[in-house]
This record gives structure tokens, sequence and C-alpha cells, in this order.
């Protein structure tokens, strides 16, 4: 039996749907409304065999992409980018998006993107809603500093502190700042008790994980560091060399050159934005305990600043996790190999 494509316009309330009927080799489009889960799952049902479908990524699929996978039918995401790019004609519109994606899948230059296993998905889910929760504290954190202040009270850390909090009710403020402050208060009781449910559930996740255990030797990089990395990079075996890592998380530079002239505008920002927010997190503790990375983020942060230093350091971090992914090693016998590599003569390395 040959393959069946479908392109799929996915959007929040409704989809346009394209696929070749075989019996009459007629291309047929038609659309299908998302109030009636039973109507879509009952028309996908109808297809049998080797069926793909494929569609924009996006970020309101999921609970139709775990429809398709309960099908049994094989779901192709693509670059929303890549796939407008490479259109045929200048006018858009939903059926001649659904086509155009159906003609990418037949002639096999569909710009697939890569799904992670669903177990991965929860995981890293999960993690965007810590990020989210550590975010709201924060919020929170800085609201209360802000009114101690303003009743004379800079503690900094020590506010939420025992004797911090018992000063703190004690001060003298006006009836708006007293009705603020037990409110943010009380916002911090259950964000403090999500986040502490949170930290046991990716504890959960990572126990007897020995790829998570490897990655958590090497200085600064901890439980959620590793869990994003291992769930963001699996399977590593997909890169083929420690550039293609780089641009997938989005710390390859950004150059426009012209003739003699080049502008270099940063980082392409690509890939995971939490994975480069907690791999520059990771760098504060890494740079205390690894000499290496210590001298290479003093050295850069004279020339560069700060700021530029920090993002240096967390991709040289990013290639040292997949190095010691790829290769099933600890940073033990990361260290030892590093060593070897620097007492090789040139004239050996060169042969």
């Amino acid at each position: 039996m040959a393959p069946i494509y479908i392109g799929v316009d996915f959007h929040s309330r409704q989809q346009t749907i394209c696929y070749l009927k075989t019996e009459t080799g007629e291309l047929v489009i038609s659309e299908l409304q998302h109030h009636d889960k039973e109507q879509v799952r009952a028309f996908y049902q109808q297809f049998q065999g080797q069926v793909s479908i494929g569609l924009e990524a996006s970020g309101y699929s999921p609970w139709f992409e775990a429809m398709l996978e309960r099908l049994g039918h094989e779901v192709w995401l693509g670059d929303a980018t890549e796939i407008r790019r490479r259109a045929r004609w200048r006018q858009k519109n939903d059926r001649r998006d659904a086509e155009l994606i159906w003609d990418l899948m037949v002639h096999n230059e569909f710009p697939r993107l890569h799904q992670p296993l669903p177990e991965s998905r929860e995981v890293l889910r999960m993690l965007r809603y810590r990020q989210k929760l550590i975010k709201l504290r924060t919020m929170s954190k800085n609201s209360l500093q802000a009114i101690a202040m303003q009743a004379g009270l800079a503690k900094g850390k020590q506010l939420f502190t025992a004797a911090g909090q018992a000063q703190f009710q004690a001060a003298e403020m006006s009836a708006v700042l007293q009705w603020q402050r037990e409110h943010w208060l009380e916002l911090l009781k259950p964000l403090n008790q999500q986040l502490l449910e949170t930290m046991v559930w990716c504890k959960t996740q990572s126990k007897d994980d020995v790829s998570i255990q490897r990655l958590r030797t090497h200085p600064g990089i901890g439980l959620l560091t590793s869990l994003c990395l291992l769930h963001t990079l699996q399977p590593i075996s997909r890169f083929r060399n420690q550039r293609k890592v780089v641009a997938y998380a989005g710390f390859d530079p950004v150059i426009r050159s012209s003739a003699e002239r080049a502008t270099y505008l940063g980082i392409s920002k690509a890939g995971s934005r939490l994975l480069r927010y907690l791999l520059v997190e990771a760098v504060h503790t890494a740079i205390r305990y690894d000499q290496d990375l210590k001298r290479f983020y003093k050295r850069l942060a004279e020339r560069r600043g700060r700021p530029k230093a920090k993002v240096a350091a967390a991709r040289k971090l990013l290639i040292r996790a997949y190095i010691m992914l790829r290769d099933e090693i600890d940073y033990a016998e990361f260290r030892r190999r590093a060593v070897a590599a620097r007492l090789v003569p040139t004239r050996s390395r060169a042969h």
C-alpha cells in the first residue's frame, strides 16, 4: 500500500486539509472545525496504512498531535519560516498553505523539525512551568523589598528570614502598603509550595538516570540544567559535530558581511530559551570551580565585558555537556582527556 500524505494548515479553531484520493487521483481540500473533536478523530481514523500528517510547528497543536499518535499516524512538524520561503506563489490563504505542505511532503522537501520523545516533552513542559513560577516569585519578592524600603527597612535577603519578617510586620506604613504587604506574602506561600513540588517531580524523573548523574559531575551543572540538556539534545547522535549543537541551542553568532565589512549581531537565539538561560546561570558556579573556564571567562570579560563573556562561557559549557553525553563520560574523564590532549606535541597532532 502506497504511503498517504496529508498536508494540514492548522489553526486554533479550525484546520484546512489537503490530500490525494488514491482511488480517483483527485486532490481533495476540506476543512474541519475543532469544536467537534470526535468529528476530527473520525476523519483521520478513515486512513489506514502508512499515514503521514504534516503541519507547521505551533504551540496549540499538542492535543492534535497526541490524537494522531493514538491513531497510529506519523506526525511531521515543519519550520513555518522555511515552509513559507519555499512557496511558489505570492498569494497566501489556508487552502494554498495546506496544498503547499502536501506538495513539500510528496516531493521530500518538507523542512521537518525534530520532535522530542513524549517523556522528554513532559520534562521540558515541567521545566518551563517551573521557570514561570520562579518569575512570579521573583516579582513578588521584589515588590515586598520595595514596600520594605519605603518603610525604612533595607534588609536585602535578610527580609525573608524569621527575624526580617518580624521587623517587616512591625514596621510602620500606610494602610495601602499594609494591604499590599499582606497580599504579596499570601501569594508567596503557594508559590513556594508549588516550586517545592516541581523540584520533587524533577528529582523523581532523574532518579537512576546515568546520563543525568554524569552531567551533574561537572561544576555548575545541577539537576534542572542536566534535565534540560538531556531532554533537549537527545538523541545526541543526531548532531554531527559541536557546531551543530551550538547552532541548535541558538549560541551561534549572527554575521552580516558585505565586501570587506563584517557586522557581528550577537547570537542567533534560535533554540531553546530555557536551555540558554540555565546554561548562563550555571556559568556563575562553573567558573568558580573549573580553572580553565575561569581563565577563559576572565580573559574575555576584560576584552568584551561580562555579559558577552557569560554567553561565551555558556557556549563552552554546552559543548562540554555534548561531549560528555556523546562519549558517555563524566567530568573527571573529560578533564583527563583535556590534559592528555594538551600534553601531545603540536607536530604529533598535525600527523
